[in-house]
């Protein structure tokens, strides 16, 4: 039975959850996918100001679909994780605590969420215009001129997310692989 967490709750969770710990989470996902994290890590390394704030966000990589008259957001279905493998340190280092998507992560980004108290989450795939039902409101806010790979503020409700990598470096694909 998934547990229910508001993204606060969520948050200081984090170092109880465990790999295949089943979620709804409700609050504030920001989508990034590959442009977004590059142009954040640029900003980083260049000491410049971050369009968002990256302290405690919950990240899902994802771009969704433009929105039908009356929906809150298009389909938004997860993203490949492992494109923003090279940047995921760097923003856990920045104070992201969480990231969602779909498929394994890599050795560093494993020790970084060890490092950094942060946790990694799966969605289904293939599921993205259900996943939009649980959108309640969504803007773009930053990188708009990304078109679909711009910054989103999505607020959510029973977000349905499986802990695949806890914060102590344990993960579901592993899990599975060893049975």
């Amino acid at each position: 039975m998934p547990r229910s967490l508001t993204i606060p709750e969520f948050i200081e969770q984090i170092p109880a959850l465990r790999a295949g710990d089943d979620l709804l989470l409700s609050g504030t996902l920001f989508t990034a996918r590959d442009a977004a994290h590059k142009r954040l890590a640029q900003l980083i390394n260049d000491k410049q100001p971050l369009p968002l704030p990256l302290a405690n966000a919950v990240i899902y990589y994802c771009g969704p679909a433009p929105a039908r008259p009356g929906d809150a957001v298009g389909p938004c279905g997860p993203t490949t994780s492992t494109r923003m493998d090279p940047y995921t340190p760097l923003l856990l280092s920045q104070g992201v605590r969480a990231t969602i998507g779909k498929g394994k992560r890599s050795a560093p980004v494993t020790e970084a969420c060890r490092a950094y108290q942060a946790v990694y989450g799966v969605v289904t795939g293939g599921v993205a215009a259900l996943l939009s039902r649980k959108v309640r409101r969504s803007e773009i806010v930053a990188f708009a001129d990304l078109g679909p790979e711009a910054i989103w503020r999505l607020d959510v409700v029973d977000f349905p997310v499986t802990v695949a990598l806890d914060s102590q470096g344990n993960s579901v694909f592993d899990l599975v692989t060893k049975q």
